[in-house]
């Protein structure tokens, strides 16, 4: 029987779409928001799946616009009621429940403090829509597994979104529009050769750099939600500092890699781990001996970075029904975590 998971997986070319279509005006407004605004620099408030569609969006941001991003931890406000200067700033809040009480209490102090506040949530109405000056509804539609996924590809959707209308980055604007598109060719790809080599082990590194970084942070965390699975996400850069002494013969590395600059020297490193006798795999042509695995080329580095995710939940879902656990279900987790 087909899991709610996979279900939900398989929806998420049509929630993009329903995104782009039915949310145009809120996405246009807060381009044009932060367009008025023009922030000197921005934050991002989210936990979770979210965190890592908020550390997708920095790099977004970043590469686009040249303004610097920073995460804000919630506890700030929330325990700590420290007070920020954010009157230059924007502020972008991630939470698809809308009603963790510190994300929503970092929220309220961003608007409170001057910050145009976005709020990307698939609840509305919700605390977080209220706390922020633009509540954006994802559209991601009910998602029943407690593992996150439709929710978090619509979650940067709409951050790309918002960032092409604030910037009027015609490639981007038509690289996110067509992302439905590609979605429904990511969607289908199998990596089931990944599966075969990962046999007993026990935990694994995954590799990416720039936005693939935030793909990589997503993938490692759903590795320990739905398998149980230690599983670490490293720039691929940054690996090279100390993390790469654990990898020896065996050990499993998924690499990550977009059609972007960072490409060749991502597959470099693939293929040096490859040659330490590590089972490696990368979605990347241009690595020579780590095993390649399929990829969607999108035609932009961004909505390139996005799509390597589909086929990746496809899968670690087929991976934890191997492992006999129901992705639905994991132990000790529930959909909704609400922290303070």
């Amino acid at each position: 029987m087909q899991t709610n998971m996979r279900r939900e997986i398989d929806e998420i070319p049509e929630a993009a779409a329903r995104l782009l279509e039915h949310s145009a005006a809120a996405l246009s407004e807060a381009g044009a928001a932060l367009r008025a605004k023009d922030p000197a620099f921005l934050v991002t408030i989210a936990r979770g799946s979210s965190d890592h569609a908020a550390l997708f969006l920095k790099y977004a941001i970043e590469l686009t616009t040249g303004r610097p991003v920073a995460s804000l931890g919630p506890s700030l406000a929330s325990i700590y009621g420290a007070d920020l200067k954010l009157g230059g700033a924007a502020a972008i809040a991630i939470s698809q429940s809308g009603k963790s009480p510190d994300i929503v209490a970092m929220a309220e102090a961003a608007t409170r403090a001057g910050a145009v506040s976005i709020a990307l949530t698939n609840t509305l109405p919700s605390p977080i829509a209220e706390a922020c000056t633009h509540p954006l509804d994802i559209l991601a539609g009910p998602e029943i597994a407690v593992a996150a996924t439709k929710s978090y590809v619509n979650s940067i959707v709409a951050g790309l979104a918002v960032l092409g209308e604030w910037t009027g980055d015609g490639a981007l604007k038509r690289a996110v529009a067509d992302l439905p598109n590609q979605f429904a060719k990511a969607v289908k790809l199998d990596w089931q050769d990944f599966a075969r080599d990962l046999g007993e082990a026990e935990s694994l590194y995954v590799l990416g750099r720039g936005p693939a970084l935030a793909i990589a942070s997503e993938a490692a965390l759903k590795f320990k939600e739905t398998s149980g699975m230690h599983a670490e996400a490293y720039s691929a850069a940054e690996v090279l500092h100390g993390p790469v002494a654990l990898v020896g013969a065996r050990f499993p590395v998924l690499v990550l890699a977009a059609r972007d600059a960072a490409e060749t020297s991502v597959a470099g490193i693939a293929d040096g781990m490859s040659a330490k006798g590590a089972v490696v795999h990368v979605t990347s042509a241009r690595a020579h001996d780590a095993k390649r695995l399929p990829f969607v080329e999108t035609g932009h580095p961004l909505t390139d970075a996005l799509a390597l995710i589909l086929p990746f939940y496809g899968f670690v879902e087929a991976w934890s029904r191997s492992r006999g656990l129901d992705p639905d279900a994991p132990e000790n987790l529930k959909k909704v975590t609400e922290t303070r």
